[in-house]
């Protein structure tokens, strides 16, 4: 599969996003809810709005941080 470069940051932060919060959401529903019947609902529900959420952050805060980290000097020991 070819894809223009120009889509590269919309598509890394898609898979990003989603990995991070199907992850994340997982983990906190499992200790909060635990695993009854009412998991895989909560966990879905959960899941969808830290993805709506995750997208926003995982699109715009790389260019910020890039900026932070350009600033700070490393060196090796």
């Amino acid at each position: 599969m070819k894809i223009n470069i120009k889509y590269r940051r919309l598509i890394f932060a898609f898979f990003m996003s989603f990995s991070m919060s199907l992850f994340i959401s997982f983990i906190m529903v499992s200790i909060n809810v635990g695993y009854n019947s009412l998991f895989l609902q909560e966990w879905l529900k959960t899941w969808g709005m830290a993805f709506m959420i995750a997208y926003f952050g995982a699109y715009f805060f790389p260019r910020v941080i890039v900026k932070i980290m350009d600033k700070i000097v490393f060196e090796e020991n």
